[in-house]
């Protein structure tokens, strides 16, 4: 019962995949807006090949030499600042960030760690500790602690929100602030780790700055800044090879974690650091092995994918197809009062559902009601975030105009079903809607819309008040989540 799947109340069952497309054993073809594990394309034939044409030669334990694995490790720090050169090949996202907290906790010998509100960092024991997203669930008491939340940046229903002046200064002091007040009660912070942007926490784009600010307070305490690119790496915002890259050149991670998309659904990820910090970790006397973490087969995939996101452009790809997708919802915006916010950069986009767009009132009843639509449609979509109501695009990277124009099109159909039926009113909510968006710009301290590829399109306070969802349609009561 604790192993969960999508659509619980009516599961698929698929049985093949190409491309951007799942098939189920009726042969129903289901376009796949989820799936950032299949980065480059389901069943892509070069990966395909690759890895067949390995396992025909060898794969094996990785205590022995292999050309793959240094030719890998090779090619995939060539993508990050140069700082970043030691790489620990792992098997999943859970182990990345498990070996990344050990890294950290070597280093200086500290041990607290600071990790954001919703923040998900894998399924092991110490990550499900560092993830208030898994461990609220458990009640109150379940925060250990060595344990400190900061708040999310989320500008959009975070404490600081889009009409502050400086909302990255704003939320790296509350870090200080968490900082001091572990200080003043003797312990010592080993590590501040985030997703480059929050994916389970609701598509959380963080202001511009505040990773640098945060950085240099977790230094001067002695800590280190881990990110967690295993949702949002290897090229999905588009623009940069890295999401931790849109805080701007001057911001250098000193742990680097990823997973999902790095072996196209092969179990491989990585833990990428500072030749000073692995030498600490070494020095340590305790070995570090893993049985398959860079195994010939995991390695030549893995260059596999990196030559397939280039010889296809697939991050140019993810730009040009992303900016076009936040167009598309930018417009519903103006047309639903179902949308509260649109937020997103690449293929990394959220949508946030709302009863009420002037409170921000989540619409969590109706962001389900809205998946399971879609599925009927065979669109394959997940709502996530505290409180379930983001819808999350961050499907394959060979996502196409069409199946942006395609997704929006029935997403737009839907919501207006959804709101005759509930009676929710729709008469000047675009130029409302316009009026706002036009004072949102004036003052906000992020890019808006597709100009930057980053858009953050949400309702301000002169937004009216809408009708709320009724009860009685509210849709499946059991939460899907990724």
């Amino acid at each position: 019962p604790s192993c969960k799947v999508f659509f619980a109340k009516d599961p698929l069952k698929i049985v093949r995949a190409q491309g951007q497309y799942m098939f189920d054993e009726k042969g129903e073809k289901y376009l796949d807006c989820i799936n950032n594990v299949a980065h480059v394309g389901h069943s892509h034939p070069y990966v395909i090949k690759a890895a067949t044409k390995q396992m025909e030669l060898l794969n094996t334990n990785s205590r022995f030499l292999h050309d793959n694995l240094v030719q890998y490790a090779q090619r995939l720090t060539a993508t990050l600042p140069e700082k970043l050169s030691v790489c620990y090949f792992v098997n999943s996202g859970s182990e990345a960030n498990d070996l990344a907290l050990r890294l950290a906790r070597q280093y200086h010998g500290h041990q607290d760690v600071i990790t954001l509100e919703n923040a998900y960092h894998g399924h092991v024991t110490s990550l499900i500790d560092i993830s208030p997203y898994k461990f609220n669930q458990l009640g109150k008491d379940s925060k250990k602690e060595f344990v400190h939340v900061a708040p999310s940046p989320d500008i959009y229903r975070g404490k600081y929100r889009e009409d502050h002046p400086d909302p990255a200064s704003a939320y790296a002091e509350e870090v200080k602030k968490i900082i001091e007040e572990t200080q003043k009660n003797g312990r010592k912070i080993a590590a501040f780790i985030a997703e480059s942007m929050q994916s389970c926490g609701g598509q959380v784009i963080p202001p511009v700055g505040y990773f640098q600010k945060v950085a240099e307070y977790v230094r001067a305490a002695g800590g280190v800044f881990i990110a967690d690119e295993v949702q949002v790496g290897f090229g999905r915002v588009g623009k940069h090879f890295w999401a931790f890259q849109l805080q701007g050149e001057d911001f250098v991670p000193d742990i680097v974690t990823m997973g999902k998309p790095i072996g196209n659904g092969h179990p491989m990820s990585c833990v990428v650091t500072t030749r000073e910090i692995a030498e600490s970790f070494g020095a340590s006397g305790l070995e570090y092995f893993n049985t398959f973490g860079g195994n010939p087969v995991s390695c030549a995939i893995g260059l596999a994918v990196l030559e397939v996101i280039e010889e296809e452009d697939l991050q140019g790809n993810a730009t040009r197809v992303g900016n076009y997708l936040l167009e598309l919802l930018a417009e519903q915006k103006e047309k639903h009062p179902l949308v509260g916010d649109i937020r997103g950069v690449g293929l990394f986009v959220g949508v946030d559902l709302v009863k009420d767009q002037q409170k921000r009132t989540p619409a969590t009843a109706e962001a389900l009601h809205l998946i399971y639509k879609l599925k009927e449609h065979q669109i394959l979509l997940s709502a996530d975030g505290p409180h379930r109501n983001i819808l999350k695009f961050k499907p394959p990277m060979c996502f196409t105009m069409e199946d942006a124009k395609h997704v929006v099109e029935t997403i737009d159909a839907l919501l207006t079903e959804m709101e005759a039926a509930t009676g929710m009113k729709t008469d000047n909510n675009a130029s409302t809607n316009a009026q706002c968006k036009t004072k949102m710009t004036e003052g906000s301290s992020q890019p808006e819309g597709a100009n930057e590829g980053i858009g953050h399109m949400n309702g301000a306070a002169c937004r009216q008040e809408n009708g709320l969802y009724s009860k009685e349609r509210s849709g499946p009561s059991k939460g899907i989540r990724t």
